[in-house]
């Protein structure tokens, strides 16, 4: 039979509670498929922090390379930890250590789940740059508290992340619908927004199938609210995709819904799942967080894992428990609830 090994990391706040659940529904799923999940979970988190000085040990990366894959719960706790300090501390090394450079990020609405538009219609899959872009720690801050103080953040771009992700955007639309949006502001950043378009065009002979349209980041925030029906892969660099990906959380019912991969597609080191709701730190330890974005991360995870039987099996019990109501309003449905119709569908 066989075995993957998953590293746990629930995280802060409601990341404990939504990890627990997922888990739960993924061990049932890997049950009747015939394979095993072995997980280690690692306290690492801004209670970690506190407690060490560190999101994680010295030797953490060391240690997160021997598994599989990783599913991440939660991480963050603004009122005692500074953001910068928990997400340079933890996400950002794992996801630059481990390649993970391809982040993918799904937007369809669930069955009986309203969105805030009038379209319900649509599929949406975003491809975020991972590594680099406007997120690469480049730069620093002189003569602080001062009136002469000076802040410089350089957002770094390489042809080869950039050419590696509009492949992966490429070959992601080659396998659903033949359309590719590219997402960049040329008119007004000339230099690394411009070498961003140059090398979509560049890469276009090779994908002569895939339909392509380049988006400024503007005009697509608009397209996402007023026609997402007309969308189907967007790809777009670290800061862009991020936006654009928070938005698409809200069109498709909430971040309750957000599921995401952060993938190395070499397969050289582990690829880690997470929700993108955050720790919640408002509605942590009341047990009604909803753990489906925590799930459908999970169904990625078996997906990417080789075990696509198995992830079809936990997005049916997705679909099955919001099509009975249970799970589809921020708030009404307890964790546990929600847990168990899940584990009940599959």
């Amino acid at each position: 039979m066989k075995t993957h090994k998953i590293a746990l990391i629930p995280g802060d706040g409601i990341g404990q509670d939504v990890t627990a659940a997922a888990w739960a529904v993924l061990q049932k799923a890997a049950a009747l498929h015939d394979f095993v999940l072995e997980g280690t979970q690692f306290p690492w988190s801004c209670a970690f922090y506190k407690q060490t000085g560190a999101m994680m040990p010295e030797d953490g990366i060391e240690i997160l390379r021997g598994f599989d894959a990783i599913l991440l719960g939660a991480v963050g706790w603004p009122a005692e930890v500074a953001d910068s300090v928990s997400l340079h501390g933890l996400l950002l090394p794992i996801r630059k250590s481990f390649v993970q450079y391809a982040n993918i990020r799904p937007h369809r609405l669930l069955p009986k789940v309203e969105g805030p538009l009038k379209a319900t219609e649509f599929d949406i899959l975003c491809i975020r740059e991972n590594t680099e872009g406007e997120y690469s720690g480049a730069g620093g801050r002189i003569h602080q508290g001062s009136a002469d103080e000076v802040a410089v953040e350089t957002s770094i771009f390489t042809r080869n992340g950039v050419e590696r992700i509009l492949r992966f955007a490429f070959e992601q639309a080659r396998s659903r619908r033949g359309k590719l949006a590219s997402v960049t502001k040329s008119n007004a950043q000339k230099y690394s927004m411009v070498f961003w378009d140059d090398v979509t065009k560049a890469l276009c002979a090779d994908y002569p199938d895939v339909e392509v349209t380049s988006y400024h980041i503007d005009a697509m925030a608009a397209r996402m609210v007023m026609a997402p029906e007309s969308l189907d892969v967007v790809v777009a660099s670290n800061l862009f995709g991020d936006i654009l990906t928070d938005l698409g959380a809200a069109i498709q019912g909430g971040l309750g819904f957000a599921a995401s991969a952060n993938i190395n597609p070499e397969r050289t080191a582990p690829s880690m799942f997470e929700p993108v709701h955050g720790s919640a730190p408002d509605i942590a330890h009341l047990g009604i967080a909803n753990p489906i974005a925590t799930v459908w991360s999970g169904a990625m995870m078996l997906e990417h894992l080789g075990e696509s039987q198995a992830a079809a099996t936990v997005m049916r019990a997705i679909e099955a428990t919001t099509a009975s109501g249970i799970g589809t309003v921020p708030g009404k449905d307890r964790t546990e609830k929600i847990t168990r119709a899940l584990l009940a569908a599959i």
